[in-house]
């Protein structure tokens, strides 16, 4: 007889008289998929749909702005007080429901972060007169605009009931228009609508009221709080918790989250980093629920069912809401209910999906190929004609194409040169803040076990080897090697690449340079700080390279700054010696004392050696780190998009 693993997860709760199927919520969260009109499209629709087909009880889409005359954040958002939207807010209605799951919107107003306004020309207000940290004014928001903001909420809740909805999400949290008014930081404002905690929540609670009023008493409010913003800004955990107070009764369920959007030094509070524990956010939760009756939600970090579960059973919260997990794996509800827990794709907290939306206007996410193309893999068929497909290379883009041409149906075999598959990033697997790394390609290990794919590991592939098998397809994913650069004294028994470095920190000494500033120079250099030693980054650009994940980076900054490491920008290396690395910056040459030297200064292609494949086989791809080295989700998602091609 079938036994629920996790009972208290799947427990359903009740808000209003809205029923949920269990304690599991997708988080607002923002899609970029518009028409010109800023109106949801069939690809949105798709990208949302997913979650609810997973198995959540409840789905949001995120960043509606009630006002997107004064309140609009970004060019590129929903519009709450665009009725053309009717339409498409039932399309998006009747795709979460229709799988039993309730969709939710998230109502909101950016209030002195209304930059899209303030781009527009027009006067942006905060609670009180000021000017932020980029230099932008506001001015003081008037009695009749509070009074007007206070019915868009209210006309927003209402027309979303009315295309089919079954909650709102009121955004409180995070620095945006209605937590300003809350925080006794910024409303120092001198009426009724500030100063006291009674008059700062003055016009959240009428939010709440005239929400209330228009959409009745059976249809569920949540409320999303920061329980603390985190930085001596903004408030600490005990205003967060006097607030919630203020709230209680207003609403059907608080969601606790942290942080302040718009202050980088917390963003990885609010937005938890690889450097972050799993569900390290669910304290502010628990602090808050003793004191208020209503139910308690709570966001940050989580994915593991087992640690859901116990939070849920031990009332610390009574509802968790999942952003990035859920891209990760939409299916996380379902195959923790039939306990598969093993078969969770792990979120890698990378924050590749919200930097690709902030920088390109979508979101994608690195370990699931799926997310973004949502609609093209629904309509995706089984090959036509399976054909053999020999895959040159078990890194992360060769797995990702055994496992998408195996579920075509192709018969795939899958040769690796070293005695392990996983590529280049299985010298990173026991570094601490990689641990979720090291669980994506276990992960996909067992999804390559599971499925009829033949794995040869210390099986290089050559022509030879081609002509012995006699593929219809062949994939070259051979990966990169670390490119080395003449400098005199790279040579040297001082120094190590990255690799051996991550492997055998052993041979390090105490003083360390790391030459290079992207994402491989810099998360080492981390890892060694980690480890006590002191060490230098020097890099020959005013800047750290990204690799174009710039929420990473500030995650990233964050650990630099608080380990100590030492950054020496637009130094270009002149020599290495015994003393350590000379380097130049502005015509002045400057000695970095190191007894290791480590070189991360970029990888290069092995396209030659993938280029000597190419006529092994009717059909030939070169895919990942051997077209252009970059990054996990390039890899994942060209192996993807290939796998479907053939």
């Amino acid at each position: 007889m079938y036994q629920c693993p996790y009972p208290h997860l799947f427990t359903p709760i009740r808000l209003g008289k809205q029923w949920f199927r269990n304690r599991i919520f997708a988080s607002p969260m923002s899609g970029r998929s518009l028409d010109s009109e800023n109106r949801p499209t069939a690809e949105c629709v798709a990208f949302y749909e997913e979650k609810a087909r997973g198995g959540a009880a409840s789905v949001c889409l995120g960043d509606c702005c009630v006002d997107s005359v004064n309140g609009l954040f970004g060019e590129n958002m929903v519009r709450a007080d665009d009725p053309g939207n009717h339409h498409a807010f039932n399309m998006f209605s009747n795709g979460i429901s229709r799988y039993g799951c309730v969709a939710s919107a998230e109502l909101s107003h950016a209030g002195l972060y209304a930059y899209a306004t303030r781009a527009a020309g027009r006067t942006v207000y905060g609670p009180v007169d000021g000017v932020t940290a980029a230099g932008g004014e506001y001015r003081e928001m008037p009695e009749e605009l509070i009074e007007a903001t206070i019915a868009r909420f209210a006309e927003a809740a209402a027309f979303f009931k009315s295309c089919g909805f079954g909650m709102v999400t009121v955004h409180m949290g995070h620095g945006w228009g209605l937590s300003q008014f809350l925080s006794s930081k910024v409303n120092t404002r001198t009426d009724r609508w500030g100063g006291s905690l009674e008059n700062r929540c003055r016009m959240p609670v009428a939010v709440l009221d005239a929400i209330r009023k228009r959409v009745g008493p059976a249809f569920p409010i949540e409320v999303r709080i920061s329980g603390s913003e985190v930085t001596p800004q903004g408030y600490d955990l005990d205003e967060g918790i006097a607030i919630a107070k203020q709230l209680d009764g207003h609403c059907d369920l608080l969601h606790v989250s942290a942080g302040h959007h718009e202050h980088s030094e917390v963003f990885c509070v609010t937005h938890p980093s690889i450097f972050s524990e799993d569900s390290c956010n669910v304290g502010y939760a628990a602090a808050i629920k003793p004191h208020v009756e209503v139910p308690v939600a709570t966001v940050g970090a989580h994915g593991d069912p087992e640690i859901l579960e116990e939070i849920i059973a031990s009332g610390r919260a009574d509802v968790v809401e999942i952003a990035r997990a859920l891209l990760a794996d939409p299916e996380l509800p379902n195959k923790a209910r039939a306990g598969l827990r093993e078969e969770i794709r792990p979120c890698l907290r990378c924050l590749t999906c919200f930097s690709h939306l902030i920088t390109n206007g979508q979101i994608y996410c690195a370990v699931n190929p799926r997310i973004g193309r949502e609609l093209e893999h629904r309509y995706t068929a089984p090959a036509k004609e399976p054909k053999t497909v020999l895959i040159a290379g078990g890194g992360i883009g060769g797995m990702q194409a055994a496992i998408s041409c195996a579920d075509r149906g192709h018969k795939v075999i899958l040769c690796e040169k070293t005695d392990k598959l996983g590529g280049a990033l299985r010298c990173e697997e026991d570094v601490p803040f990689k641990k979720k790394i090291k669980a994506y390609l276990e992960y996909q290990q067992r999804q390559i076990a599971r499925r009829p794919i033949e794995v040869r590991l210390n099986t290089p592939v050559t022509p030879a080897l081609a002509a012995e098998i006699g593929p219809d397809v062949l994939l070259a994913a051979l990966g990169a090697r670390p490119s080395v650069p003449p400098i005199p004294g790279i040579d040297g028994s001082n120094v190590l690449a990255a690799e051996e470095a991550y492997q055998h920190p052993e041979k390090l000494g105490q003083k360390i340079a790391v030459l290079g500033g992207g994402l491989v120079g810099v998360e080492l250099a981390i890892y060694l700080a980690g480890l006590g030693r002191e060490v230098t980054v020097v890099e020959m650009l005013p800047m750290l390279n990204n690799g174009g994940n710039v929420l990473h980076q500030n995650a990233l900054d964050v650990e630099i700054k608080a380990r100590g490491i030492r950054l020496a920008l637009g130094t270009r290396v002149m020599k290495i010696d015994g003393s350590g690395v000379t380097g130049e910056k502005g015509g002045k040459e400057e000695l970095f004392p190191a007894d290791s030297v480590i070189c991360a200064m970029g990888q290069k292609a092995l396209w030659e050696e993938a280029d000597a494949l190419r006529f092994c086989a009717p059909e030939f791809y070169t895919l990942g780190d051997c077209v252009n080295p970059k990054n996990i989700m390039q890899a994942t998602a060209m192996a993807d998009a290939i796998a479907r091609n053939i």
